[in-house]
């Protein structure tokens, strides 16, 4: 008997082993490969490397949080890295007082603590995401190109206000916040997971988080049952600028500097994490779940071939065929879940 005959049997019988394995296919596919990992390189699976895993997911996951919220209404936002360049800048401005002290290394300046820091870099997300959304909807421009050109203005902004230079050396109370432990668990990781709680919440539990799924699925079918469409597409830009800035801060904390350089190719990375995480770019289909399971799961694979010494550039090249694989997947699940 084919194999596909015996699919059509199982299927026939109630079971559809296919679903099965495409609702799961992410978490499968990460337990294997720390299988893997693990036999080839026994140091894969400390608990040193593996808390040093989840504490270079954190950075990326929160973003991809964010970015789950904009792909569920069929968006992108290609800017992300700008914008934690950006917002990092205004939070290690506002954290050493100013950027007279902005070449010093060491804790220098007067300071206005971590606690306006933080706020400042959320509200420079929040400030920008606002903007692309209102491109988005009210000038009618697709994401693409608005979030295209979100990312080169950032970028440019990011280098303007530090004059290219970094802004380093902050107080420990800054630091705690990106390289502090609650026990043996890293505070970004804490951040990260708490993040990810909150928003499955409020997707699968909220009427705000139906209507994200509802656009996104068929706008026009939301938009004749009542929903503000615009409304909703420029909040999960909103939303993303969130997690910008607050990925911003623990990333400056993480590294006790913030440089116009920072989170350059993270775009590849966030995306990479939500699509592979089961999140259709199509929209409409995905969970906060998978999310975080992708973020896991690239952060695994970049750390294990790392620990294999394989090159940077071949890590680039696996990440970009991955891509490609899980939206074909995905394309032919969609495809398949029609026909039957």
């Amino acid at each position: 008997m084919t194999f596909a005959k015996t699919s059509e049997a199982v299927e026939a019988k109630g079971v559809d082993v296919f679903g099965f394995v495409a609702r799961f296919a992410p978490t499968i596919f990460l337990l294997v490969l720390m299988a893997m990992f693990a036999i080839i390189e026994p140091r894969f699976l400390s608990s040193i490397n593996l808390f040093n895993v989840m504490r270079q997911v954190s950075i990326t996951g929160l973003l991809a949080i964010g970015m789950t919220f904009v792909i569920l209404t069929a968006g992108i936002d290609l800017s992300i890295g700008s914008l934690v360049a950006l917002a990092g800048l205004v939070a290690a401005a506002v954290a050493k007082g100013g950027l007279q002290d902005r070449f010093t290394v060491g804790e220098g300046g007067v300071g206005y603590g971590w606690g306006l820091a933080a706020l400042a870099a959320i509200l420079v997300g929040v400030v920008c995401g606002y903007l692309q959304g209102l491109a988005i909807t009210r000038l009618k421009v697709p994401p693409f190109v608005v979030t295209l050109g979100g990312m080169s203005a950032f970028r440019g902004a990011a280098l303007l206000s530090a004059a290219g230079g970094p802004i380093s050396g902050f107080e420990p109370s800054f630091t705690w916040w990106g390289q502090g432990k609650i026990g043996s668990v890293p505070i970004p990781v804490i951040i990260f997971l708490s993040a990810a709680l909150l928003a499955h919440i409020v997707l699968r539990y909220t009427r705000y988080g139906r209507q994200v799924y509802a656009v996104g699925g068929n706008p026009e079918a939301a938009r004749l049952s009542g929903l503000n469409v615009n409304r909703v597409i420029a909040s999960v830009y909103v939303i993303m600028g969130f997690f910008a800035g607050l990925g911003s801060f623990v990333l400056a904390a993480r590294l006790n500097s913030a440089e116009a350089v920072a989170g350059t190719g993270y775009e590849l990375t966030v995306i990479a994490s939500v699509v592979i995480g089961g999140t259709s770019l199509f929209g409409g289909s995905g969970t906060i779940f998978g999310t975080v399971i992708g973020s896991i799961l690239i952060g695994v694979l970049l750390n294990g071939l790392v620990l294999m010494n394989v090159s940077s550039y071949i890590q680039q090249i696996v990440i970009g065929v991955i891509i490609v694989l899980a939206v074909a997947f995905d394309t032919f699940a969609k495809s398949r879940r029609r026909r039957i």
